[in-house]
């Protein structure tokens, strides 16, 4: 077993919409950081590389080896892979369950001190969706094989460049009639994206070693139809929101994707047909002593940007 430094952390999806937080929050605290991806290129632009702390490295989670060297010598490691759409081999067992298991696997192996596995709020194993039943059964995967993984299930994630805010502010912009998924009922608990990347490293850091479960929603949860206005209302737009079936919804995704950067997909339309609400009997933000942003104070900037 290799000797382990405990300055340095490696992050798996170092380079995605939480990622490169993760990363940025992880180097702020003094860390040595090692981006791990299959395009190691992709961290240029997005990372000062010349910076000593932080290294980019290719690695692919399919690949035993090349975890494994992503690994070397490292305390902690990060699991933020996320798959929206499936391609070949590119499945939601291949990366959430399969990947996830050989990840927590050649980190114990390799003698890994801390491991935070992202997941999300409402992951099950019983569930009928595809995508939410994997992200269930990948949590399990990974405590099978490193018990004292700390799972992080953050609500759906919003910030600056998300895909979640900035699409619905274009659509509100541009549609005079606006299609709810559903009635609109359905609540959400959207939570910061750089609170995330925050609690992230702060439950790295935890000396507590159990294994913990953090779920991560933001100060209100809204019912979708709540959180339209909110978000127009603050964008200055009066839309007129109608019901619009979850039927339908699927229908419209599935010919989506054959796109080749599909604008909705059918898992998308899954998870706005069940509650992301953060349990109150589960730690969150307050256990990691954080107070977590509200859409409101980050929206100015997201509209900016748009």
């Amino acid at each position: 077993m290799a000797t382990t430094d405990e300055h340095t952390v490696t992050v798996f999806g170092g380079t995605g919409f939480l990622g490169r937080r993760v990363v940025r929050h992880i180097r702020r605290r003094g860390l040595y950081v090692r981006i791990a991806s299959r395009h190691p290129d992709r961290a240029h632009g997005l990372f000062a590389l010349d910076d000593p702390q932080i290294r980019s490295v290719e690695a692919n989670i399919h690949d035993e080896r090349s975890i494994t060297d992503a690994l070397a010598g490292a305390y902690g490691v990060v699991n933020a892979v996320s798959l929206y759409v499936e391609h070949g081999r590119e499945t939601f067992h291949s990366v959430h369950v399969e990947s996830a298991q050989r990840l927590a696997t050649q980190a114990r192996r390799c003698g890994v001190k801390r491991l935070v596995h992202v997941s999300g709020i409402g992951s099950e194993a019983a569930s009928p969706s595809p995508y939410i039943r994997k992200r269930g059964e990948g949590e399990r995967a990974v405590r099978s094989v490193f018990a004292d993984a700390t799972l992080i299930r953050p609500a759906v994630m919003f910030g600056p460049d998300d895909a979640f805010l900035t699409t619905i502010i274009k659509l509100l912009s541009r549609l005079p009639i606006y299609p709810m998924f559903g009635h609109g009922l359905t609540k959400l608990q959207p939570a910061y994206v750089e609170d995330v990347a925050q609690a992230i490293v702060k439950a790295l850091q935890r000396t507590d070693m159990d294994a913990t479960t953090f779920e991560l929603g933001g100060p209100r949860a809204y019912s979708y139809e709540e959180l339209l206005r909110a978000v127009a209302y603050g964008a200055g737009l009066k839309p007129r929101l109608i019901p619009f079936p979850f039927a339908a919804w699927h229908a419209l995704a599935w010919f989506a994707e054959i796109l080749p950067r599909p604008p909705i997909t059918r898992n998308q339309v899954e998870l706005m047909q069940v509650d992301t609400v953060a349990s109150a009997e589960m730690p969150g933000f307050k256990e990691l002593g954080i107070t977590p942003i509200a859409i409101e104070e980050i929206l100015r900037e997201i509209l900016w940007d748009h």
